[in-house]
């Protein structure tokens, strides 16, 4: 199935979240680009967390090895892993499906995030 296909028919996905169904970065990439929010809920998940499931259902339908790009533009545009969806995190889901991938970029982006933050804090002191 396309997007455009996939757009066509009724369902409850924003343009985001049926980007990441269909693994199509590129698309996810220019909705983000276009000011989609990175953090945004549908069907009870977030973003991150949604590619978190696709790109293990994926591997698991496929035989492929894991992939975790759909996490990376995601945590690029600035989705937050902590963010809790229903009293779960993409750090969780990550964790119980065993996203091994995913949990060591969220990790560096919420630690390098951190950095940022306090270097910011830092200049604006002086």
């Amino acid at each position: 199935m396309t997007m455009a296909d996939a757009l066509k028919r009724e369902n409850p996905w924003t343009p985001a979240h049926q980007a990441v169904e269909l693994s199509e970065h590129a698309t996810l990439t220019r909705v983000l680009d276009e000011g989609a929010d990175a953090d945004e809920v549908c069907c009870r998940m977030n973003l991150l967390m949604h590619a978190i499931d696709t790109e293990v259902d994926v591997a698991n339908q496929s035989g492929e090895p894991i992939d975790s790009a759909l996490t990376a533009v995601l945590l690029a545009y600035g989705a937050d892993p902590h963010l809790a969806v229903n009293g779960e995190t993409a750090y969780d889901w990550a964790s119980e499906l065993r996203h091994d991938m995913a949990i060591r970029l969220m990790d560096r982006f919420s630690t390098r995030q951190a950095k940022l933050k306090a270097r910011f804090r830092s200049i604006r002191r002086r």
